[in-house]
């Protein structure tokens, strides 16, 4: 049988398919427009993300014999704002996960009605990507708009109403919404209130392996699949990523070098950081998960590489440096403000210890080095929350860069393991269509049978001993910074 999973992205839509023994056989991708009406302002219109969906699935089965396709599922960009209206039409373009036109009703929720509330209520505090803010925002700049909502829902959500009818989302997606009790996986009805919308406005909640429905009869006749096509609930990008990945189950960690950098922490019991500088979400396997993102992970090499020095040669900058754990030069990499742990929109990057010997190698190594130390900064709140990990995956364009893992290595003292196959959230959505099928009887019985690892980063007990002595220095520099970035961001 096959098996599709649907990665519902920024700039594109990708589609994995996947047959019953992990093997993939085809990967589409189809992009769509992405609009900033003002400054600060991210949105898309749903619509596009249904019509290239279904261009991508008719071009990837195109060589297969569609009637075996048994089920499909979704990992897909978390936090938008998708409304409809009562006859089914979207109400305006979906404001998107990167959209900051919400600093207003983000502190309102965060100091009015103040982090300890939200963090009772969901286990979170407001970001301005989240879901909530959005809504206070229509509900306070287009009331008429806000007035016409009979149904909110994520952005994967959308496609998979439009596929099979069932208004619905899944745990580790809704976690991101800031309207979800977290720890009980149901809505929290204080924040409906405060947002001023009901329950019966929300999808119904699921787990992300759970079947949903079936195809509509014109949606089968067209993809020419059965019309007993199993969709599945899905998953919110980065559970489904990690579901790819394999981190699944107690004390699985993955850390992702993509634009932005992530660490992810799954976990079958229940925990908040106190100071909520991490995420604390449901997964897609049942249990819970903290997760730690900045903001500018992959994309501070990338500035550095492009817009910086000027080149493209990316591996050759790096095999010039040969004295780990030996630099002096040290790199905030908060070039979009920073997100956990500080969530601090002002921060900005620096670099600091310059002196008339510094080349420019010491500083590509200090931009590496310091994205590792921020990835620390979130490992070590996980730490004090007693989670214990020994190794974790490693993903995302930057994880490509052997020496960028041995950073990751010896600056977190974990084992770092590479998946033999990386593919995101499409594989992970194919994996949790495999599950709704009853392909596998869990999320973590199809992860030990389909991932694997190819290679494994060893911490070096001497590197990670000089590395240590480092990350103190590094970690001084954001305390003493922070007021001047306050000051130069007026």
């Amino acid at each position: 049988m096959l098996y599709i999973g649907v990665d519902l992205g920024t700039s594109a839509v990708k589609l994995l398919l996947m047959d019953e023994k992990g093997k993939i056989r085809n990967i589409v991708s189809k992009e769509y427009p992405l609009f900033f009406p003002h400054p600060g302002w991210s949105e898309q219109n749903p619509e596009d993300w249904f019509s290239k969906s279904i261009e991508g699935l008719k071009e990837l089965v195109s060589e297969e014999d569609r009637k075996n396709v048994a089920g499909i599922s979704f990992g897909g960009q978390m936090h938008g704002l998708v409304i409809l209206d009562e006859n089914d039409e979207v109400i305006r373009p979906a404001i998107l996960w990167n959209d900051g036109r919400t600093t207003k009703e983000t502190d309102y929720l965060n100091n009015v009605v103040g982090k300890d509330k939200l963090s009772a209520y969901t286990a979170n505090i407001a970001f301005a990507g989240f879901t909530a803010p959005k809504i206070l925002w229509v509900k306070a700049n287009e009331p008429e708009n806000f007035a016409r909502i009979r149904k909110i829902m994520l952005p994967k959500d959308y496609l998979a109403y439009k596929l099979c009818g069932a208004f619905c989302t899944d745990m580790s997606d809704a976690s991101g919404m800031l309207l979800l009790d977290v720890k009980n996986r149901k809505w929290s009805k204080e924040m409906l209130d405060i947002c001023g919308i009901t329950e019966s406005q929300l999808p119904t909640l699921h787990e992300s392996y759970d079947k949903v429905g079936t195809l509509k009869p014109e949606i089968a006749k067209e993809l020419g699949f059965p019309e007993n096509t199993v969709i599945a609930a899905g998953a919110g990008d980065n559970a489904a990523a990690a579901v790819g990945t394999g981190t699944v189950g107690d004390g699985m960690c993955n850390i992702s070098l993509g634009t932005s950098g992530t660490i992810f922490i799954s976990s079958e019991s229940f925990g908040v950081d106190s100071n909520n500088s991490l995420h604390s979400f449901d997964h897609a396997d049942g249990h819970y998960h903290l997760m730690g993102c900045m903001l500018s992970a992959a994309s501070c090499n990338k500035w550095w590489m492009d817009e910086i020095i000027g080149t493209e040669d990316y591996a050759s900058e790096q095999k010039k440096i040969d004295k780990l754990g030996e630099n002096h030069v040290f790199f905030l990499p908060y070039l979009m403000g920073e997100r956990s742990p500080w969530n601090d929109p002002d921060a900005r990057a620096t670099f600091t210890g310059i002196t008339m010997d510094t080349t420019r190698t010491d500083m590509t190594q200090a931009v590496l080095e310091g994205v590792a130390f921020a990835t620390r900064d979130m490992y070590e709140i996980a730490k004090s929350l007693g989670v214990k990990i020994e190794r974790t995956k490693i993903c995302g364009g930057g994880a490509k860069s052997p020496l960028w893992r041995k950073m990751i290595a010896n600056i977190l003292n974990l084992k770092v393991d590479v998946p033999m196959c990386e593919e995101g959230p499409s594989m992970g959505g194919a994996m949790l269509a495999m599950v709704a099928c009853g392909e596998y009887a869990s999320v973590e019985d199809a992860a030990k049978a389909i991932v694997g690892v190819k290679e494994t980063e060893e911490p070096d007990p001497e590197l990670v001993a000089k590395y240590d002595v480092k990350y103190k220095q590094f970690r001084t520099l954001y305390p003493a910074l922070k007021p001047v970035f306050k000051e130069i961001t007026k």
